[in-house]
């Protein structure tokens, strides 16, 4: 419903700016003949012209069934401009190029342009955007089939871009569903990455975005959020991202940023964090995933607090004993300290980091004694005399029970 309104509303506002003109014949043929601010209503049916090029500020409609096919062989929607529209199309079967990036739809020296409402299937870059200002990308449906990753594209790819909106997308079979490069003050919200070759989300150069309220789920290795500064990640949710070098989100050079308010659910790694510094890691949650935390030694001045950890195989995990960082008013479930006063807070220090986790960051094949009787008695007798593991790094004031998220 919401989606029809939204195409009543585009009907409407191209009908204000000019007449809709019906197009059944060559697309490319009604473009050149079209004057600025006019309206093209692509009529139903498969088209097939090579690749189109829109460089006039022009609305392009489709009706239900209107469909632009690029024949495994050509770029589909070549835009350059200003005030284009393009909705309610579908694009398929866009070709391959290793040299050029082909996609479904090509956005380049743009601003002030709307892809909505599209569907994009088989395509190996869906929607490729580079130096471009004010574009949304909102209610697509884009589907790769996805082969390699050298062999397969990304679902919506952003390259030295500004004042970008990526809303309520569904992004599956690409190499990252959504990718960000050199991209700043962008807002990428609500949308499903999922099933996807690499990465659900990909940050490289990237400053002042934010993201939030979106699900990233099953995909090759989660989020990765690399050499940035300034972004802002609330309300999302990791979810089943497995595998060797799975993360619902690695950190790698990132500083002054917050995850807030996020849900970690069934992931090998929750967080992974690497030259990581002054992020703010609270009122998130942390179940079931096989580390909840990995932060690394060279990771500083990182705040966590009043997040849950529960029921994951390990919480915290590092690679040095030097503790640089802070653990506060946390939910452990392994905690097993006493709350003599009734404050809700244990009376006695927390330490995340057991032996175990210790041994297994420095020798991984000694994952096979996971819950054996000697790694629980090393445990014990590494909490009476600490030894191994980084002895400041606890949580001072761990909750009693779980935080209401």
């Amino acid at each position: 419903m919401r989606l029809f309104f939204t195409y009543l509303f585009l009907l409407v506002f191209a009908s204000s700016r000019a007449g809709i003109t019906p197009v059944s014949g060559k697309l490319q043929k009604a473009i050149d003949s079209a004057k600025p601010g006019d309206t093209l209503l692509l009529k139903k049916g498969v088209y097939r012209e090579g690749t189109i090029r829109l460089t006039k500020s022009l609305t392009l409609l489709g009706e239900k069934g209107a469909t632009l096919d690029g024949e495994n062989k050509y770029e589909i929607l070549h835009i350059s401009g200003h005030d284009i529209v393009v909705s309610n199309i579908q694009f398929q079967y866009a070709g391959y190029s290793a040299l050029d990036d082909y996609a479904a739809i090509k956005l380049i020296d743009a601003n002030r342009v709307i892809l909505e409402n599209n569907t994009v299937l088989h395509a190996y870059f869906a929607i490729h955007i580079s130096n471009t200002y004010n574009s949304i990308v909102r209610n697509n449906i884009i589907s790769g089939k996805p082969k390699s990753e050298q062999l397969t594209g990304n679902g919506i790819h952003l390259w030295k871009c500004q004042n970008a909106l990526i809303e309520k997308n569904k992004i599956t079979g690409h190499r990252d569903g959504i990718y960000f490069e050199f991209v700043t003050e962008s807002t990428i919200r609500d949308n499903t990455s999922e099933k996807n070759i690499r990465y659900g989300l990909h940050f490289m150069f990237s400053h002042n975005d934010k993201y939030f309220s979106n699900i990233f789920r099953n995909n090759g290795a989660g989020v990765a959020v690399m050499y940035s500064k300034k972004v802002v990640m609330h309300k999302n949710l990791f979810e089943e991202n497995w595998g060797a070098s799975a993360y619902g989100i690695l950190l790698k050079e990132i500083s002054d940023s917050e995850i807030e308010q996020n849900y970690f659910i069934k992931n090998t790694v929750g967080i992974f964090m690497e030259g990581s510094s002054r992020i703010k890691i609270g009122n998130n949650q942390f179940s079931n995933n096989g580390w909840a935390v990995r932060v690394q030694a060279s990771c500083d001045d990182n705040e966590f607090y009043q997040n849950n950890f529960q029921g994951n195989s390990f919480d915290i995990a590092t690679n040095g004993r030097l503790v640089l960082n802070s653990f506060t008013g946390n939910y452990w479930d392994k905690y097993e300290g006493y709350d003599l006063n009734r404050d809700g807070i244990g009376d006695v220090p927390f330490h995340p980091v057991s032996m175990y986790a210790m041994m297994v960051e420095q020798n991984p094949t000694t994952l096979i004694l996971m819950r054996s009787f000697i790694v629980s008695l090393l445990d014990k007798a590494e909490k009476a005399m600490p030894a191994l593991t980084p002895i400041d790094l606890n949580d001072s004031k761990p909750h009693m029970k779980p935080h209401k998220l």
